[in-house]
């Protein structure tokens, strides 16, 4: 059965581009409305227009900055009358290179926009709609969150942390609030691209469905999660990564017949 959000209100933070933006597009597709940010207003308001309804908005809002965030809220509340669905999709990636030569400032970056980020606006979505009326919650993690990998540490452990914060919110705030997440593999993002720009097809290759992800893969999912045909997951992290994470035997053997 599709997706029916029609009358809730969905706030996608990062939704300028990529994953957030196919997310918005799912959620409006499905019925909401939806509120797009991102750090500059004309970005948000650029994505809001491209999905052509009256039922899309933009709002420029860093994710780490409260006072944006809450003046975001308000603004959904006051523009479509709720806050039903909160996609805490917003990221950063500054720091690359082994864990060992990174500094606290990359660090600190990373961990406040992957990880604080969405316990703030949790925190103020909750507040100000869902400890009453309920709602859902949908984290965009990674398959990095899963496994260790070359120079990517602190992002695969903010996402590591972002998938047990997932649980955690999901055991704090049931039964009014539902709270999952995503973890993507490969996906053709810009964020992404240094892994799989210049070497999509061996990417593909090594993907047991034989490609690479696209943002719609992902927020086709966001889209089901935070819909009643869900809602008796919480606390759940769905990967989508194309068969990735499967195993090297398999990964090799796809290469091979690619090849």
């Amino acid at each position: 059965m599709a997706a029916d959000l029609t009358g809730r209100t969905a706030i996608i933070t990062g939704a300028s581009r990529g994953i957030g933006l196919a997310a918005a597009a799912a959620l409006l597709g499905a019925g909401a409305s939806v509120v797009l940010t991102s750090r500059r207003a004309e970005a948000a308001d650029a994505a809001a227009s491209s999905l052509g309804s009256d039922r899309a908005a933009g709002f420029g809002a860093h994710a780490v900055d409260e006072a944006a965030a809450q003046a975001c809220v308000d603004f959904a509340l006051e523009r479509f009358g709720s806050v039903d669905i909160l996609v805490n999709n917003a990221a950063t990636n500054p720091a690359f290179g082994p864990l060992v030569e990174q500094d606290h400032a990359r660090f600190a970056k990373t961990i406040d926009v992957n990880l604080w980020a969405p316990i703030l606006w949790t925190r103020l979505t909750w507040r100000a709609w869902m400890a009453e009326h309920g709602g859902t919650i949908v984290n965009t993690a990674s398959v990095g969150g899963m496994v260790a990998g070359e120079n990517l540490g602190v992002y695969h452990v903010s996402k590591a942390a972002l998938i047990h914060l997932t649980r955690q919110l999901a055991l704090e705030l049931a039964p009014k609030v539902r709270v999952n997440a995503v973890a993507p593999g490969v996906v053709r993002t810009r964020m992404a691209e240094a892994l799989w720009k210049e070497h999509e097809d061996g990417v593909a290759a090594a993907t047991p469905l034989g490609r690479i992800g696209e943002p719609p893969d992902v927020g086709g999912a966001i889209a089901f999660l935070a819909s009643d045909e869900a809602s008796w997951i919480t606390g759940e992290t769905m990967v989508i990564d194309g068969g990735q994470m499967l195993g090297t035997a398999i990964t090799e053997g796809a290469a091979q017949r690619a090849g």
